[in-house]
């Protein structure tokens, strides 16, 4: 971001790009709600919702990319960026605290009351006599067929691996950023694209594994709902941060950001360590304990 040399108080143009993108979000919204209620017609509104969103980034950030360059932008400016990154990280952080808490709700309390143990012993009585309470579980009557899960030192470790990598690369490429080191930032940038791919690639080679020769599905009672809730989540957000780092690679190409004034560079950077320490955490309570 280039900071302009005044810097008085910052009043922000018109746009259209946040109706736009409401008028996507909206149409998303309504068509999932009709998708899980099998409507034929739901998937392709949704798509109709996807492409606007999609129109939405592209010319919202282009433009905001274009303003900095053009340095109409201040240290105020600089300062709001900051200070939206830092909310929409804490978004993120309390979306997956629920999934987690959904997690451990289950494990230490809703699997152990169905069992028989402490208050749930009348529920066991009455209606599920015989519940073995162990994880993971499909649930009383084996909801979903029985599976098998996915061992944690495979290809989960790899990918544990593959991430830390990158946090490595792109932290490297950050350093290179501050030298005023084009090729090593460029290379160090493209090294953690490259390994972000190469994540979604081995976890979606473990999801087809798991439907087609362990019988783990989304399907598979409370343990398939709470897995793939939280890889497949965690899987978007590594698409999306990966997707977000290409765009920053190709902006670093034409010669965008200085060692000073980038934040464009940090506030992805931040999103991508984000995604490294969720990971950590899927793979202690999902994968190992």
């Amino acid at each position: 971001m280039a900071h302009h040399a005044d810097d008085s108080y910052y009043v922000p143009h018109g746009t259209k790009w946040p109706i736009i993108g409401s008028v996507g979000m909206i149409l998303m919204l309504g068509s999932a709600a009709f998708w899980v209620n099998s409507s034929p017609t739901a998937p392709w509104t949704f798509m109709v919702g996807a492409l606007i969103l999609i129109y939405m980034m592209f010319g919202w950030f282009g433009e905001v990319i274009r303003e900095s360059e053009a340095g109409l932008y201040n240290a105020q400016v600089d300062t709001s960026f900051r200070m939206g990154m830092m909310w929409f990280i804490f978004s993120e952080v309390m979306f997956f605290a629920c999934f987690f808490g959904a997690l451990f709700y289950v494990r230490m309390f809703s699997v152990a009351w169905l069992g028989g143990e402490g208050t749930g012993a009348m529920t066991n009585e009455i209606l599920w006599q015989g519940y073995d309470a162990v994880w993971p579980t499909g649930g009383p009557a084996e909801v979903g067929g029985s599976f098998q899960t996915i061992p944690a030192f495979g290809i989960p470790f790899l990918n544990t691996l593959i991430l830390l990598t990158s946090g490595f690369t792109v932290t490297m490429a950050h350093h290179a950023l501050k030298k005023d080191l084009r090729g090593r930032l460029v290379t160090w940038l493209m090294a953690t694209v490259i390994l972000g791919f190469i994540f979604v690639y081995y976890q979606a080679y473990e999801y087809i594994h798991a439907y087609r020769d362990l019988g783990l599905t989304l399907g598979s009672g409370i343990y398939g709902s709470t897995f793939f809730m939280l890889t497949g989540f965690h899987g978007m957000h590594v698409t999306l941060g990966a997707i977000m780092l290409l765009v920053i690679a190709i902006r670093c190409m034409r010669g965008h950001f200085t060692p000073s004034d980038h934040f464009g560079f940090e506030a992805v950077a931040w999103y991508w360590h984000f995604v490294d320490v969720v990971w950590l955490g899927l793979f202690i309570f999902v994968y190992v304990y």
